[in-house]
């Protein structure tokens, strides 16, 4: 007769849902590792000749003021640029609440700690109370400069290089970590893709799918 199986001799196997797990929890681990090593890095670095003028760029990127200022602009600029502000601004709005009533909420990541990881004073910026994760300065710029540079090419580059300045600067003041501003940037061109196909179905004559010729 042959021997009753016993928890010696049966092979138990891993469900694969929790082998999933296991590999997505120890990719997480990884990345939040090298996320914090590359915060560490750039407050590590010294840059005296930067810092001033990167902590005055965070400041002035406060509630999207530059991008509302740029919009101002392209608003008396004729009807192209018009009609880039007013999707840029319309890419601004969803950016920032995707940003602030959902990722953060739902993420609730904490801030990193600035003062362990010795970040200069001349840096500092207010540390926000909000959660860190994703950066909703960076979501905002790259929304605002992705539905601008869709509509009118010309500014596509400045204010790209613009957006991407204002994402590192809050890695560079230590209110965040690179990921959260990666995830910013990539909610960002979400947002923009949001407002622009919003304003190409309500306003077809003045956002028509496809390239403009004019």
């Amino acid at each position: 007769m042959s021997e009753p199986p016993t928890d010696r001799n049966v092979t138990r196997s891993v469900p694969p849902a929790d082998g999933l797990r296991r590999v997505a929890s120890a990719v997480l681990s990884d990345l939040r590792a090298v996320d914090g090593a590359l915060y560490a890095a750039v407050a590590a670095t010294p840059t005296p000749t930067l810092d001033r003028a990167l902590r005055r760029l965070s400041h002035a990127a406060d509630h999207s003021k530059i991008s509302f200022a740029v919009a101002g602009a392209l608003a008396l600029a004729g009807s192209r640029p018009r009609r880039a502000a007013l999707v840029g601004v319309g890419a601004v709005a969803v950016a920032s609440a995707s940003a602030n009533l959902l990722g953060k909420r739902l993420v609730r990541r904490n801030r990193p700690d600035r003062e362990a990881a010795r970040v200069t004073v001349d840096r500092h910026v207010p540390m926000p109370m909000s959660a860190s994760f994703p950066s909703g300065h960076t979501a905002s710029a790259v929304a605002f400069a992705t539905a601008v540079g869709t509509v009118l090419p010309a500014a596509s580059v400045p204010l790209g290089a613009l957006a991407g300045a204002v994402g590192y600067s809050r890695i560079h003041t230590g209110v965040h970590y690179p990921g959260d501003v990666a995830a910013g940037a990539v909610l960002g061109v979400a947002s923009a893709a949001t407002a622009l196909a919003v304003a190409s179905a309500r306003f077809p004559a003045s956002f028509p799918r496809g390239p403009r010729r004019d």
